[in-house]
C-alpha cells in the first residue's frame, strides 16, 4: 500500500521540524560603532570575578547584576554564562542629574560578560560617551552640554581602566 504522503513532503516536514526543534546558535557579531569587545583566555567565572574586583579597585560600584544563566538552569535549560553588570558611582549620578534628568535612565552603565563556546569569556561594553551623546545633543545650554560630555568622557576612561584591569590578570 502506498503512503498518502509523498516521500519528498515527508522529508521536507522532517527537516523543518528538526530545524525548529534544534537550538539556534546565537549571533556573536558585535556592533563595531561605540562598543569595546575584549575576548579573553579567562574562564567565565574568573572574568566575572576579576571584573568585580576591578570595579572596586577603580572606585566604582556594582549597582546591578543580572543574567539568564542561573534562572535557565533552574528550569533545566543549559545556556552559556551570560551576565550584565551595572556599574556606577553616586557622585557621577548626582552630577549627571544636575545636568540632565533624562540622562540618568542610562545609569548604571553596563559591562557584559559572555561565555564563549570554548569556555573562555568575552568582556564588552558600550562607551559611556556614546550612551550619553543623545542627551548632550538635546541640551539647549552649551555649558551644561559640555559638562555632561566631559562626565561621559571621564566615564569612558574609567570603564577602559576597569576593563584593562579585569582582562590583564
Amino acid at each position: 500500500m502506498r503512503s498518502p504522503f509523498p516521500t519528498s513532503l515527508f522529508l521536507a516536514l522532517a527537516l523543518a521540524l528538526s530545524a525548529w526543534a534544534a537550538p539556534a546558535l546565537a549571533d556573536t557579531h558585535w556592533p563595531q560603532k561605540d562598543w569595546h569587545v575584549i575576548p579573553t583566555e579567562q574562564r567565565y567565572s574568573a572574568l566575572l570575578e576579576q571584573l568585580k574586583q576591578a570595579v572596586d579597585a577603580n572606585d566604582m560600584g556594582v549597582v546591578t547584576e543580572v543574567g539568564p544563566t542561573q534562572a535557565a538552569a533552574q528550569r533545566g535549560v543549559e545556556i552559556p554564562g551570560n551576565r550584565v553588570v551595572g556599574v556606577f558611582r553616586n557622585d557621577f549620578a548626582v552630577d549627571i542629574l544636575r545636568l540632565s534628568v533624562p540622562a540618568m535612565i542610562e545609569a548604571p552603565i553596563r559591562f557584559y560578560v559572555t561565555e564563549n563556546q570554548d569556555g573562555t569569556a568575552t568582556l564588552s561594553w558600550k562607551k559611556p560617551s556614546a550612551i550619553f551623546a543623545p542627551y548632550v545633543a538635546d541640551l539647549d545650554d552649551d555649558k551644561r552640554a559640555s559638562a555632561l560630555a566631559d562626565k561621559a568622557r571621564k566615564l569612558d576612561a574609567i570603564f577602559e581602566q576597569i576593563a584593562e584591569d579585569a582582562t590583564q590578570r
